[in-house]
C-alpha cells in the first residue's frame, strides 16, 4: 500500500485549506485511513480518522474545524480545516489501516506528508 499526501503550503490564520491522500491498492475501501501532524520538536499528533463505514473520530484539538472524508471511487482520503491558526504549522501525514478500523495506533501504512505552514 503506498501513500502520497499533496496539498499543503503557507497560508495565512484563518485560511482553510484541503489536504489529499491518493492511496494505491484494490481493497482501499476497506481500509481505515487516518490524518496526523509532527510539528518541529513534538511527537506526532493524531488529528482524525474514517473508517470502512464512514464512521469518524477527531482529536479535541481540531474537532469543530477539521473534516476529514474519503471518496472510495478515488482511492482517496481528504482532510478540510478551516479556521487555521499558527500552531496547525506542522507537516501532515496520512496512514492506513488495512483492517479497516479508525484507531490511531492500528495504522500499518504511512506516507510521506505534506507540509503546512500558517503564517500569524
Amino acid at each position: 500500500v503506498q501513500l502520497q499526501a499533496s496539498g499543503g503550503g503557507l497560508v495565512q490564520a484563518g485560511d482553510s485549506l484541503r489536504l489529499s491522500c491518493a492511496t494505491s491498492g484494490r481493497t482501499f475501501s476497506t481500509y481505515g485511513m487516518g490524518w496526523f501532524r509532527q510539528a518541529p520538536g513534538k511527537e506526532r499528533e493524531f488529528l482524525a480518522s474514517i473508517n470502512r463505514h464512514y464512521s469518524t473520530y477527531y482529536s479535541d484539538s481540531v474537532k469543530g474545524r477539521f473534516t476529514i472524508s474519503r471518496d472510495n471511487g478515488k482511492n482517496s482520503v481528504y482532510l478540510q480545516m478551516n479556521s487555521l491558526k499558527p500552531e496547525d504549522t506542522a507537516v501532515y501525514y496520512c496512514a492506513a489501516d488495512t483492517g479497516g478500523s479508525y484507531a490511531p495506533n492500528g495504522m500499518d501504512y504511512w506516507g510521506k506528508g505534506t507540509q503546512v505552514t500558517v503564517s500569524s
